[in-house]
């Protein structure tokens, strides 16, 4: 989805560990932008800006202006990375968008509603899958796909291909793929103890050869 929102970037002419140290020492955040015929350019940009970007109800889906040298383009954020102590942001990857041509991108899935088989039967529901993959042009990109789970009884499931897509979209995901569905309680604690059980027949044969062993080692050491 494009906003209206233009990012300052200012060029920078090296690159690596110690530069990247530097640069958020200033308050500057280290970027990279690729895509184009420009190539990969290295670039500095504000980490309050993206960080309000990325948590936006768009977050990295979000198409905004980076401005470089007096001119704008359209660009997203592609990859970041975190300071895993501080949690603060390290470095960014951009990409330059042509607003006319398809792209592909990861949207959110939301349920809405109760499903009829929790309220009336006893059931559970379980979501499965919270994002799908879609095509598009970059301005049809939606906030997000809400789904409506009301009506679903035991044993039934909303599936990607479920999902209604407008404008220019087109879905990637397999369709078959399962965003959420209703299942009995007994149904999930016969999984559980089929688990379970598995994991104690395949530990077995360990414990059983092993006691072997040493069984014949103890014959071994009476004769």
């Amino acid at each position: 989805m494009r906003k209206d929102i233009t990012v300052t970037a200012e060029l920078r002419d090296s690159r690596g560990k110690n530069e990247a140290r530097r640069l958020r020492a200033k308050g500057s955040l280290p970027a990279v932008v690729y895509g184009g015929s420009e190539g990969a350019t290295p670039v500095a940009v504000d980490p309050k800006q993206v960080t309000r970007i990325l948590s936006s109800k768009t977050g990295h889906n979000t198409i905004f202006n980076l401005g470089v040298n007096g001119g704008t383009t359209p660009v997203m954020i592609i990859d970041w990375q975190y300071d895993p102590i501080k949690d603060t942001l390290l470095h960014v990857d951009l990409k330059r968008i042509d607003l006319k041509k398809r792209i592909t991108v990861k949207v959110p899935v939301v349920t809405q509603g109760d499903p009829k088989g929790v309220k009336l039967q006893g059931g559970i529901q379980d979501i499965v899958t919270r994002e799908i993959e879609i095509e598009c042009l970059p301005e049809e990109i939606p906030e997000q796909f809400v789904v409506n789970v009301s009506d679903l009884m035991i044993g039934q499931s909303i599936r990607a291909g479920d999902i209604p897509m407008q404008g220019s979209m087109k879905l990637v995901t397999v369709p078959d793929t399962v965003i959420t569905h209703v299942i009995s309680i007994r149904a999930e604690e016969t999984t559980a103890a089929a688990e379970g059980g598995a994991a104690t027949t395949a530990s077995e044969p360990e414990v059983i050869k092993k006691g072997k062993k040493e069984e014949e080692g103890g014959e071994a050491k009476k004769k």
